[in-house]
């Protein structure tokens, strides 16, 4: 018995010892980093928002750590294969990813298998950027305004068609989100794509659209698409003058296309901080600045706290109407 008495007394000795050690070791180690580069992976193809946001800041958060930072692109299954090589990296801050609503808000809920839980398995970071959706209509649709549409679409149920970037994409869980704040009932039909979409609408195809606001703007100016609201949480500043959906009367979930850092579960805080710290200060740069508006980009730079509470809200109503419309991604 005093052989074992002792044997635990040493043992708890040593692990002492040995915690007393591993601390400053961890705390120079956290101190210096990054000490080498740096990679992001993106869950989506080139040319993207995601992908574009991502390239646009990488050079300057490369100056602001001293490391490169290098950008891969992971595309598949709703953007869910780039977040799971994130969320299985160690958590050392030198695998990091690009979210975005696609693989953050949305494909969790439409992908059972995705591998990753939002809440438990992603480290928030910060929100690079918001991009901001508004509702589309073609000229010939008889309304100017939301209220009109919403009597329209009452009154011909299942006779309006909207289109979408494809089944399960934003735009489509955008519309779904509009029906059950509202009871509009209409018909969806997927497109390979914003452009194809936008098109229809253009071409009166189809109705209307929940669109991505940039692409959108050119036909509107033009007289060939008539925007009604944004649906984001505030007026957007490339359209100041569309009311927001909730100025218009409807009390839905805010939309917004989100594009942000992210890292691993188990990612220290003081990494995390020192990841903050330089991505705010990239954010602060005039040059970065200029090009987010010039793109339609608008800044955000918030807490990591505040980027997971953003994403835990909308999550949840989102996940919510993808259940009871039982919306399905693309095969």
């Amino acid at each position: 018995m005093k052989k074992l008495e002792a044997f635990n007394a040493t043992a708890a000795i040593l692990s002492l010892a040995a915690s007393m050690v591993a601390a400053p070791v961890f705390a120079q180690v956290t101190s210096n980093y990054p000490t080498k580069a740096i990679r992001v992976f993106i869950g989506f193809a080139p040319g993207g928002p995601a992908d574009i946001a991502g390239r646009v800041v990488a050079p300057k958060l490369s100056e602001a750590l001293g490391q490169a930072v290098v950008i891969e692109n992971r595309g598949g299954a709703g953007g869910t294969i780039g977040m799971e090589l994130v969320v299985k990296a160690a958590p050392d801050g030198y695998t990091l990813g690009l979210g975005s609503s696609g693989n953050l808000v949305v494909a969790p809920h439409l992908y059972p298998k995705a591998g990753y839980n939002v809440q438990k398995d992603v480290v928030t970071v910060s929100q690079l950027a918001t991009t901001a959706y508004a509702v589309a209509v073609n000229p010939s649709v008889p309304a100017k305004n939301i209220k009109e549409l919403i009597k329209l679409a009452l009154s011909k149920k299942d006779l309006l068609s909207y289109g979408s970037s494809g089944a399960g994409a934003s735009s489509h869980v955008a519309a779904e989100l509009f029906s059950v704040a509202t009871g509009a009932q209409m018909v969806h039909v997927p497109y390979k794509g914003t452009g194809p979409a936008l098109t229809a609408v253009v071409a009166g195809e189809i109705d209307l659209m929940f669109a991505d606001l940039i692409p959108a703007l050119p036909h509107a100016k033009n007289n060939r698409l008539r925007l009604l609201a944004a649906i984001g949480s505030k007026r957007a500043a490339a359209a100041p003058e569309l009311p927001t959906i909730a100025e218009a009367g409807v009390k839905m979930q805010p939309m917004e296309g989100r594009y942000g850092i992210i890292a691993p579960p188990g990612t220290s805080r003081e990494i995390v901080a020192k990841l903050h710290a330089a991505i705010v200060t990239v954010l602060k740069n005039p040059e970065i600045q200029q090009r987010f508006a010039q793109i339609g980009f608008e800044i955000v730079g918030d807490t990591p706290e505040q980027f997971s509470a953003v994403l835990k809200t909308e999550g949840d109503a989102i996940g919510a109407v993808i259940r009871k419309a039982g919306i399905k991604p693309d095969a």
